[in-house]
């Protein structure tokens, strides 16, 4: 038994399958998707090699540069309003003395279900007939809003409704951060007549400053990422006002047939995603690191 578990090739035999999948199922759609963003294939038998032409007309089309855009204004609002509000949720629900428990399951929630629930819920709140909010407007004697057919409140609905999905996950995250710190630390800060604000701001938020950091890396990831919602609740429309790069990439390739062009496109927005959690990575980070050092 010991000598055939000093064999190396039994461990091989074990991660093999492993392997096998995982090369499968994301190294080859990868390399072929590479592959097809060089040609002109239309999902049938058409392969034939165009070079550089999808990129450059990806560039040059201006409903993928409003889907740029778009993807910016989610990114934008994800690192600098849900982010913040994030870290004060979890700094209000660790200083709940009952009902904790309570609190982080049911903002917690909304992460485990599928994201078509959530479309099509939300859906139904922002619904200008029936939906909670316009029955709330129309007591007050307003008027409806088309919150998914307007293009000035479209992207807002989407907006808000991706962070209700996925808020509660990243405060479970803070918040597991904030409760292993140890509790000497802050009846010291007390001790010496710290309020909870200034505890807060001086204290908890710079010990858990590696979690916020990873926070905003899923956060910028997410937002370039961000389809799902998209398609459910207004399939990019109206007129392209909510169109995200994986949902004009999704358009593209599926219902139109271009898959050439499709996977030119998330050749791009991978690019784009790894440029970006890189930058962060070694601008922000790296110097937070440097000066703590």
């Amino acid at each position: 038994m010991r000598a055939t578990l000093k064999n190396p090739y039994i461990y091989l035999l074990f991660v093999l399958p492993t392997i096998a999948l995982y090369f499968l199922f994301f190294i080859y759609p990868m390399l072929t998707s590479f592959y097809y963003g060089f040609t002109n294939y239309n999902g049938l038998n058409t392969q034939d090699f165009i070079g550089l032409d999808n990129f450059v007309n990806a560039f040059q089309d201006p409903d993928f540069r409003n889907s740029i855009l778009n993807n910016i204004y989610i990114l934008l609002f994800s690192c600098c309003i849900q982010v913040p509000l994030i870290v004060i949720f979890s700094l209000l629900i660790s200083n709940v003395k009952r009902l904790q428990g309570f609190y982080k399951t049911t903002v917690f929630m909304p992460s485990i279900l599928s994201t078509s629930v959530i479309g099509i819920l939300w859906g139904y709140i922002y619904d200008p007939d029936v939906g909670l909010i316009n029955s709330i407007l129309k007591s007050l004697g307003l008027e409806p809003i088309y919150f998914l057919a307007d293009m000035k409140w479209a992207l807002w609905s989407i907006l808000i409704t991706n962070a209700w999905q996925w808020m509660g996950f990243y405060i479970v995250l803070i918040l597991a951060a904030i409760l292993a710190i140890p509790r000497d630390i802050e009846e010291a800060a007390m001790i010496d007549g710290a309020t909870g604000v200034q505890r807060a701001w001086y204290l908890t938020v710079p010990l858990i400053k590696p979690v916020i950091n990873v926070v905003i890396m899923l956060s910028i990831a997410g937002a370039l990422r961000v389809v799902d919602i998209v398609l459910v609740m207004t399939g990019g429309g109206p007129a392209g006002a909510t169109d995200v790069m994986a949902s004009y990439m999704v358009n593209q390739a599926i219902k139109y047939g271009d898959y050439g062009y499709g996977s030119a496109l998330s050749i791009i927005i991978f690019a784009i995603a790894l440029v970006l959690t890189a930058l962060y990575q070694i601008v922000i980070v790296r110097r937070q690191e440097k000066v703590e050092y």
